[in-house]
């Protein structure tokens, strides 16, 4: 589904996905002629997806030469087994998952406070339990390392989602993955369950007891 397909509630949770995950894959345009994937961690911030690194290297150049850029998010849940709703096909065996694909343009970030605020979303996700000082340009020890590091914006133009929870599965077969990972226990298997009550309106209004 794309960005203007969806409703508001669809609209937070992916807004919610995207300020949960910090990982993501970006494609530039290679002068080769070929892609060019590289993995990175990113924040989503004021609607844009921003990531940082050096001032040189292949990813910037690209960047720099056409600014067109895709990025994509994904987490995988939980594998369902085929034998969850069929005793000897391999057909109904699945993972069930939440992405996001975007489309946009990229650009490096030249204004220092921009560059902070970035920079202290990044670290708020990946070091939520503080220990440093607060990242700002008027902090001279900071200053430096603002100039020193590369940070792009990346304003979106088209974004995709696909939350897949067994939504177009038959009522019954649903109940058999939900019983089948509420047995086997794993770690994400609850988490995944809860996720298809949510997406399956059959499961919100009739539980599986």
């Amino acid at each position: 589904m794309r960005r203007n397909e969806f409703n508001v509630e669809e609209q937070e949770e992916i807004k919610a996905f995207l300020q949960e995950m910090s990982f993501g894959y970006l494609a530039t345009a290679g002068a080769d002629g070929w892609p060019h994937l590289t993995p990175l961690n990113y924040v989503y911030v004021n609607g844009h997806i921003y990531f940082h690194g050096s001032h040189k290297g292949s990813k910037m150049k690209e960047i720099a030469a056409s600014g067109k850029v895709a990025f994509a998010v994904a987490k995988e849940y939980a594998i369902i087994p085929s034998y969850y709703t069929d005793p000897a096909m391999a057909c109904p065996a699945s993972a069930f998952f939440k992405s996001v694909h975007i489309r946009g343009m990229a650009e490096a970030v030249s204004d220092l406070q921009e560059k902070a605020e970035v920079l202290s979303a990044l670290m708020e996700k990946l070091q939520p339990e503080g220990g440093y000082d607060p990242i700002t340009p008027d902090d001279s020890r900071y200053m430096r390392e603002l100039k020193a590091v590369a940070v792009v914006r990346v304003t979106i133009d088209e974004l995709t989602a696909k939350f897949k929870f067994g939504q177009n599965m038959a009522a019954e077969h649903r109940d058999s993955v939900v019983a089948g990972l509420q047995e086997r226990g794993r770690p994400d298997d609850q988490e995944t369950a809860e996720l298809m009550r949510k997406y399956c309106p059959v499961h919100r209004e009739n539980p599986p007891q």
